[in-house]
């Protein structure tokens, strides 16, 4: 998979698509609900930001009934995959990224168990 610099930066220099990275790399998956609900961010806008990560390369998704779980997507080329671990390791403790994560484990109904949204 071939990913440019100037694009995995782009997606990284925005906040809620940061916000969503940060889960998805602590996180197999997620579904829209779940990343809505951790970041507190409305479905839409959500779905715009998740959207810009699908179409640069660094998230795919996958259906499951009724849901759309997305994920670091795995042919990712080593050096973005790197990138990504570091920065989460680096800011995954700080707030917001430490309340994104409390949000993400207290909420009720998640996937598997119905989800809240």
């Amino acid at each position: 998979m071939m990913i440019s610099p100037e694009s995995v930066f782009k997606a990284l220099s925005d906040t809620t698509r940061l916000r969503c990275l940060v889960l998805l790399v602590e996180e197999d998956a997620l579904c829209v609900c779940e990343l809505t609900h951790a970041i507190g961010v409305p479905q839409p806008k959500m779905s715009r930001h998740l959207a810009l990560l699908r179409e640069s390369g660094l998230v795919a998704d996958q259906r499951r009934g009724q849901w759309i779980f997305y994920r670091i997507n795995p042919a990712l080329p080593a050096w973005v995959r790197e990138v990504l671990r570091q920065t989460t390791r680096a800011c995954g403790g700080t707030p917001p990224y430490r309340d994104d994560r409390a949000r993400l484990d207290a909420m009720d109904g998640r996937p598997g168990r119905g989800c809240a949204a």
